[in-house]
């Protein structure tokens, strides 16, 4: 702990301790103090624990190459409409993997698989349209902040995930259908075009 947090942490014990107007040796705070410092100390070791497992190792990749480096619109723009959004939906599942399994959050679990939803509603849009779009739709490293908060014990990041939680699982099901829509619309449109180009020749 450095030193600001080390004298919040003393204030809050002391605070606490003097709640019903008794008076305490120093020993007493110094061994809230210490029983604090562990507490801190095995959070540290767990968070250290967490991020060096290899799931996370392979988020941090993915969320890399993903988003950093572009692979995802690339291969949303090589592969026909839709299949290569759902071949890079299949690199989400280290997060929804350790969010659900590791960390042990259904909040951050719908937040998650809503991120990866609206990429691949985005990247759906067909013309090359939603594949420029997903050059700006980073869903992979919002993913890891979203985890990355949760493992450091954010509290900003955790209490708006939380109250967000219920919407989100309603986002989810109407991002479901809306997916469902745009694709079916785009293969109608591309079987309409194909049958209007072979009817040229």
């Amino acid at each position: 702990m450095d030193k600001l947090e080390i004298y919040k942490n003393i204030k809050t014990i002391a605070d606490e301790l003097c709640k019903e107007d008794k008076t305490y040796l120093r020993a007493d705070l110094a061994f809230e103090l210490k029983k604090e410092q562990s507490r801190a100390d095995k959070k540290a070791a767990k968070r250290e624990k967490m991020m060096n497992m290899p799931s996370y190792r392979l988020m941090v990749g993915t969320a890399k190459y993903m988003d950093k480096y572009f692979l995802d619109p690339i291969l949303g723009f090589i592969l026909p409409v839709g299949i290569g959004d759902a071949l890079t939906s299949v690199f989400a599942f280290p997060f929804i993997y350790y969010s659900l399994c590791v960390v042990k959050s259904i909040p951050l679990t719908l937040a998650v698989i809503y991120n990866i939803l609206m990429d691949v509603l985005i990247g759906a849009i067909p013309f090359y349209i939603g594949d420029v779009l997903d050059v700006f739709k980073r869903s992979y490293v919002e993913n890891l902040r979203l985890v990355t908060g949760y493992i450091e014990d954010d509290k900003e990041i955790i209490n708006k995930v939380n109250k967000k939680a219920f919407w989100t699982a309603v986002f989810i099901v109407v991002l479901c259908w809306l997916i469902y829509v745009v694709i079916s619309w785009a293969i109608s449109l591309g079987t309409m075009v194909w049958d209007w180009i072979v009817s040229l020749f």
